[in-house]
């Protein structure tokens, strides 16, 4: 699988539920949690590897892999928290981004058991990162407005060098 970038448009499209979860979806996520470890990444959304399909993949270190199809974000905190995001489609750009401290979300695993989870600190952040893949929406959106342009003017620097 290979991860796609800021340029493709499939970035910026809302990502179609699983209709069934099988041994065809099963090797999907086996694939994306192989491609989430070459890319050093932390969580990989469908749309990042031109999957349009509602699935994310998180892995933090000294953790299990986690599987999330058909996720429905049910709440999120009050509290908010600043922290540094960066994205496998966005290489090299870093930037502190303003999300919920927890979240609650409801999702399927690739066995088709729904769960629920309550997440806080940085499995929350991931959780909300991903989920907006499946959004079409990336982290550099939830920037205030001269913070994305600066961020845009480096990726455009960066592309003609």
């Amino acid at each position: 699988m290979e991860i796609v970038t800021l340029e493709n448009e499939l970035l910026r499209q809302k990502a179609e539920p699983v209709k069934d979860i099988n041994s065809d979806i099963q090797k999907t996520v086996e694939e994306m949690i192989e491609a989430l470890h070459e890319g050093k990444g932390v969580g990989l959304a469908g749309p990042q590897v031109g999957l349009m399909k509602r699935i994310f993949v998180i892995h933090i270190e000294g953790d299990v892999p986690r599987v999330f199809i058909n996720p429905s974000i049910i709440g999120t905190s009050q509290e908010t928290v600043k922290f540094e995001e960066g994205c496998l489609s966005i290489p090299g750009i870093w930037a502190d981004v303003v999300r919920p401290r927890a979240v609650q979300v409801q999702a399927w695993n690739e066995k088709g058991r729904r769960f629920n989870m309550e997440a806080d600190g940085i499995l929350a952040r991931i959780i909300l990162h991903e989920y907006d893949h499946l959004e079409g929406v990336l982290f550099i959106d939830r920037l205030s407005v001269p913070k994305r342009n600066r961020v845009l003017a480096k990726i455009e620097k960066r592309q003609k060098a």
